[in-house]
């Protein structure tokens, strides 16, 4: 899934010449917590409800504009990355959104709430479903192994999940398929080997 696909492209954006007060009316109206600063169609800045909330402390309020307190070098994604990608940088800059760029044109913006919904999406956690946590080991080919027991009982494969354990035959994967009794599935899994950790239907 890339960024495009999960962005919104009806974005809120303000000049760099709007006062404090302004931005922060805005920001309640419209309930958004991210502010793309904008010149001529192209981004310049962002200011975030912290920045603003730290701004508002100051005596002179009304007279400091967006321009002295907004971030002019956002982190920023294009609209062809993953959503993967727009995780990465959410997390390792610890920020809230990033608004999304063609060269140095705004054309969207995403946000944390925005990629927890396509990484939900993507799980099916919404959709009716059973689960069966296992450990493959160290045996070849088990993951087509178990695929081939999963479908053999008529049961969609929804999602795969996997720990990232070190040692590769302690990893645990976490199978997320359509809803249906998993007894009769996990009886043949052991019987194969496998070591079932729990089951959720």
């Amino acid at each position: 899934m890339l960024v495009k696909n999960q962005m919104s492209k009806k974005v809120v954006t303000i000049p760099p010449d709007t006062s404090i007060l302004r931005a922060i009316e805005i920001m309640r109206e419209k309930s958004i917590r991210h502010l793309p600063v904008v010149k001529e169609r192209e981004l310049v800045g962002l200011v975030t409800e912290g920045d603003l909330r730290q701004a508002s402390l100051l005596s002179l309020v009304d007279k400091v504009s967006i321009d002295d307190v907004m971030i002019k070098k956002p982190v920023i994604v294009s609209p062809d990355a993953s959503i993967e990608e727009a995780a990465r940088l959410v997390y390792r800059h610890k920020i809230g959104g990033l608004p999304v760029v063609v060269g140095r044109k705004l054309v969207g913006i995403i946000t944390i709430v925005d990629i927890l919904a396509a990484f939900i999406q993507l799980l099916g956690i919404l959709k009716s479903s059973s689960r069966i946590d296992l450990i493959l080991g160290g045996k070849p080919h088990a993951f087509e192994e178990v695929s081939a027991v999963l479908r053999s009982h008529r049961t969609e494969i929804i999602s795969v999940g996997m720990s990232n354990h070190k040692d590769r035959k302690k990893r645990v994967y976490y199978f997320r398929v359509g809803k249906c009794s998993t007894k009769p599935i996990v009886n043949e899994l052991r019987k194969k080997g496998y070591r079932v950790l729990s089951v959720a239907e």
